[in-house]
């Protein structure tokens, strides 16, 4: 697919144009977005990418349209999988809820510059090398492994290496000053924890990188369709967030479903550079004839492997029962430790009530596993004994609900 400098570049236009709306338009004042605005702009950018993928059908042809759908929709499923991090950092860091949008939209922009980087570099490495295929393949299959294993590594840890450098040489303060960058503590000028999160959240952006980029070049070779199928899975990520929040953790069975994905993207990968070796200790390095996996079936595959594990998460028992308590959990540790705004306080804890309605409403055997998780139930109670407190001082009059 032969793409002129003037698309690419109003492509690039596009796209920063869309980035600079979201800020100036959504993100500048902090507020915490509603059901309903997520839910709306959640559309209009998913709107946007397939209106794009039906033009590169309409322009490109059939299958340059497929290997488009196909990169999209594998790497909007994994970023909903970057999703569960996020929220982990989010709250590891404490982050209030109304200033999380900033956060998100600076690691959407710098997801896409430093993906950009990683597509630019791994096209010159396939141009180069018909091995790097192989490399691809294999780091997709270990990948797969480690998701079925439910490896927590390194990479997907709330507190990896570039969290621990970035606490060592960034000297913060201990609190927020709303969202801004810098504030004044006993009369120095110094960082607060915003930038902190902001670091954390760009580096961890770069070690998903490592997932992504490979894999969607085992669906296209098209430096254009992998910058313009990445850059529209992130676009309208940050409303995702919201309005996928207290569903994340519903998909139980999401990893398993990438994990299928991902093995099966290594191993087109790795069938594509056989039947393209010159690996002279492989065949002599002649060309082995095999078989290579059509990009309408590998669309059809994806496509069916997403919907049978969201559908298996929505209706298992379990899937609910995890919702239910990840949610209180969440919940009740926004009242106690992170949102001090009292607009949002009162919301949260209102929040926190359904849940524990919720989980009132499971089968008997989950209620019992939930009363034996101390650590959960000792939360809970906390959260309770601040609400008292509050009602007592008259700053709120919510009838609390016990579990």
């Amino acid at each position: 697919m032969q793409v002129s400098g003037l698309v690419w570049a109003l492509t690039v236009v596009g796209i920063v144009g869309l980035v600079v709306f979201d800020f100036y338009f959504h993100v500048r004042r902090a507020h915490v977005p509603t059901l309903k605005e997520a839910a709306a702009w959640s559309a209009v950018y998913v709107g946007l990418a397939i209106v794009f993928g039906f033009g590169v059908l309409i322009f490109g042809g059939t299958d340059m349209g497929a290997q488009y759908f196909a990169g999209w929709v594998t790497e909007k499923a994994l970023s909903v999988d970057n999703l569960f991090v996020f929220l982990v950092l989010l709250n590891s860091f404490k982050v209030p809820r109304a200033d999380q949008q900033k956060v998100l939209l600076f690691g959407i922009v710098f997801s896409l510059i430093a993906r950009t980087g990683f597509i630019f570099l791994g096209a010159a490495l396939i141009n180069s090398f018909a091995w790097i295929f192989y490399v691809f393949g294999l780091i997709l299959l270990i990948t797969a492994g480690n998701l079925l294993k439910g490896d927590d590594s390194e990479g997907r840890s709330p507190d990896n290496i570039i969290i621990r450098i970035a606490r060592r040489f960034l000297r913060t303060s201990d609190d927020y000053d709303g969202d801004k960058l810098f504030t004044v503590q006993d009369g120095k000028r110094v960082l607060t924890p915003m930038l902190l999160v902001m670091v954390a959240i760009g580096g961890t952006d770069i070690l998903f990188a490592l997932d992504s980029i490979p894999a969607i070049f085992g669906l296209t070779q098209s430096v254009y369709l992998v910058f313009t199928a990445t850059a529209f899975s992130l676009l309208g990520l940050r409303q995702l967030y919201f309005l996928l929040d207290g569903l994340l953790d519903r998909l139980i069975f999401l990893s398993y479903g990438l994990a299928a994905i991902l093995a099966f993207i290594g191993v087109k990968l790795i069938l594509h550079a056989l039947h393209e070796n010159n690996m002279p200790f492989i065949n002599g390095g002649e060309h082995i004839d095999v078989v290579e996996i059509s990009t309408g079936a590998s669309l059809g595959f994806i496509i069916g492997v997403l919907f049978v594990t969201v559908v298996a998460s929505l209706l298992s028992p379990k899937g609910r029962a995890q919702t239910y308590v990840a949610a209180a959990r969440r919940h009740a540790s926004e009242f106690l430790d992170i949102e001090t705004d009292p607009r949002y306080c009162d919301e949260i804890y209102h929040k926190l009530l359904d849940e524990e309605a919720h989980l009132k409403s499971l089968p008997e055997k989950y209620r019992a596993r939930i009363r034996q998780e101390d650590e959960l139930m000792k939360l809970l109670r906390r959260a309770h004994q601040a609400h008292d407190e509050r009602v007592r001082a008259g700053t709120c009059f919510t009838v609390p609900v016990s579990v």
